[in-house]
C-alpha cells in the first residue's frame, strides 16, 4: 500500500520533471529489490526508506537524483562511488538510469540496510 504523501510527491515530480521522475522510480525499484519489506515516507522533500531503522533516502534535484545514506561514513566503498565529505552522510549521484547499475546502487543499499540493523 502506497503512502498518500509518497503518491502525491511522485505525481508532482512526474508533472514538473518527467526525466527525474523516471530516475526516482528506477532508484525506488532498486531499493525495493534489495529490501522488499522497506517502508517509505516523505521527509525532507524526498523519500526516506526504513527497515528497523532508516537506511537511505532518494531526493530529486533539477539535474540529478541523489540516493543519500545518513551513516554513509560507515559504508564500505570498494567501487569509489560514494560522494560527500561531511562527518556522517554520503550519497550516490544518479544522472541516468544506467547509473543505478553502473554505480552498484543495490550493493550500497544492501550495505546501508545491514548497517541500520546494527545500530
Amino acid at each position: 500500500m502506497i503512502d498518500e504523501k509518497v503518491d502525491q510527491l511522485l505525481q508532482e515530480l512526474q508533472i514538473t520533471n518527467p526525466e527525474r521522475y523516471e530516475l526516482v522510480q528506477a532508484a525506488r525499484n532498486a531499493i525495493y529489490s534489495v529490501v522488499p519489506n522497506a517502508t517509505e515516507r516523505v521527509m525532507y522533500g524526498g523519500f526516506m526508506f526504513s527497515g528497523d531503522a532508516q537506511f537511505c533516502g532518494v531526493f530529486a534535484y533539477r539535474e540529478h537524483v541523489s540516493v543519500e545514506f545518513g551513516r554513509g561514513c560507515d559504508l564500505p566503498d570498494p567501487r569509489g562511488v560514494l560522494e560527500g565529505s561531511g562527518k556522517l552522510r554520503r550519497h550516490i549521484r544518479l544522472v541516468s538510469i544506467a547509473d543505478i547499475t553502473g554505480k552498484f546502487l543495490e550493493q550500497y543499499v544492501d550495505a546501508a540496510y545491514r548497517n541500520s540493523k546494527l545500530t
